[in-house]
């Protein structure tokens, strides 16, 4: 109990210092990211009582815009928007980010369930450029999750950790830890065009899939995580990450070694690291308007419950984003992902998701998804069970209020359908839909 008052605190103390930042600020709205080669170096030597302005800002990890960057060192296309207050403090360049989000869930069927619930993000993040044109950074983000309960919140189709460390999780999302992720990178220009980084977190974001889903721009507006994200992005809390990298301007090549097993069902501490997976990732952005990515992870042990099953994962991915007029943007994403057991099974899935900000109040998104499972209807002594191919279709929106320059309030509402074969209606019925009400502060 008094880890969990402490917890509270740390969030209230942290979203206080947020929202007191926020007020602080007077900058002006951002305009549409450059592309590389206009983004100038930031200068660690410039005037401290201002930060440089977003849209001039290069990244911590090489000479490239740091709306480039998305979460741990993943890529998204340049014409992102890059969010956050930003702040001087000496040398250091600050940078604040909060999302909470009050939910409603309703989901229907014999499995469905309903809840409702708070979830979201605190980040922060401090830079040093120094004059020899090395950069450090270091980065850190709490999350609300855990106030949810160690079940998480329903989500029909959804399966993966556990909530007691004897039953899996299924249909439903599990919390994410209060610490997500606790970093730094540092990184050292060869030529005006190459660059070499490193990266360590604990938690932290290895090198494997796209952006974690709440760091998508066609994702981060919706209320739920998608049912494809044990095979796209669930190593984005990973307790113990290295990795190295090097990029050639649009160009970059990593690899990581990471802790395999997924965080258990204490949500609110800080696990040992193990070093004992690896992974490798390419990622090309061949315009300002499109991210590549392909991967490979050898993953020991994920699950809790199955010590001694691995996998080997791949992902492959391509984000597209156009920008609307002076404060609007699309952004989409087409997302394959497949996990191969010991015994040289595999399972696919495919996620697209897209949304549309065509002004500074609304937003529509969408994501339909297919996942090829067998965590669905365990065997009766444990263990997984048959495979089936299941799917899924939502669709939402959210209007915002700006309350100041870098505070907004929103309400929004998402719609899903789910498809699933005969064999699995006496479980879930004809199709069983579900349905979100939710209300959010942001501030970025």
């Amino acid at each position: 109990m008094a880890v969990r008052t402490l917890a509270a605190l740390a969030c209230g103390a942290s979203f206080l210092a947020l929202t007191t930042a926020a007020a602080a600020q007077d900058h002006s709205h951002h305009p549409a990211p450059p592309t590389p080669q206009q983004a100038p170096p930031v200068d660690a030597h410039a005037g401290h009582d201002m930060a440089a302005p977003a849209h001039t800002m290069t990244s911590p990890l090489g000479p490239w815009p740091i709306s480039r960057d998305a979460s741990g060192t993943a890529w998204q296309p340049d014409l992102s928007e890059h969010g956050g207050v930003h702040s001087q403090v000496g040398d250091w360049t600050v940078m604040t980010h909060a999302l909470l989000t009050l939910t409603w869930d309703r989901q229907n069927g014999p499995r469905g369930d309903e809840k409702t619930f708070v979830a979201g993000m605190l980040m922060g993040s401090a830079r040093r450029d120094f004059a020899d044109g090395s950069t450090l950074n270091l980065r850190g983000m709490l999350s609300p999750d855990p106030f949810m309960g160690e079940d998480g919140y329903p989500l029909l189709l959804a399966a993966g950790e556990t909530a007691d460390g004897v039953n899996p999780l299924i249909d439903r999302q599990h919390p994410h830890e209060l610490v997500m992720e606790l970093s730094a990178s540092y990184a050292r220009p060869l030529t005006d065009k190459d660059t070499v980084f490193a990266y360590i977190g604990l938690p932290g974001e290895p090198a494997f899939g796209p952006p974690a889903f709440m760091h998508r721009m066609s994702a981060m507006d919706g209320p739920e995580a998608p049912i494809t994200h044990h095979w796209l992005d669930s190593t984005h809390i990973t307790f113990g990450v290295t990795t190295l990298g090097w990029a050639h301007d649009r160009f970059k090549l990593e690899a990581s070694a990471f802790r395999g097993r997924e965080p258990d069902q204490d949500r609110w501490g800080i696990e040992a690291p193990e070093l004992d997976s690896w992974s490798v990732r390419g990622s090309l952005n061949p315009t300002p308007a499109w991210a590549l990515q392909v991967s490979y992870a050898q993953v020991t042990a994920p699950e809790q419950l199955e010590p001694d099953e691995d996998d080997r994962k791949w992902s492959a991915s391509a984000i597209h984003t156009r920008r609307i007029g002076a404060d609007g943007w699309w952004s989409s994403t087409l997302a394959w992902g497949r996990k191969i057991n010991d015994h040289d099974e595999s399972k696919d899935g495919w996620a697209f998701e897209t949304a549309v900000h065509p002004n500074d109040r609304w937003t529509v998104f969408g994501r339909a998804e297919r996942i090829e499972t067998d965590e669905l209807v365990p065997k009766a002594g444990g263990g997984h069970g048959d495979l089936y191919t299941v799917s899924k279709a939502s669709v939402g929106a959210v209007r915002d209020w700006r309350l100041g320059e870098h505070t907004r309030l929103g309400l929004g509402a998402l719609y899903s359908l789910n498809r699933v074969p005969g064999a699995l209606e006496p479980l879930y019925g004809d199709n069983p839909d579900g349905a979100m009400v939710f209300m959010r502060l942001k501030i970025d």
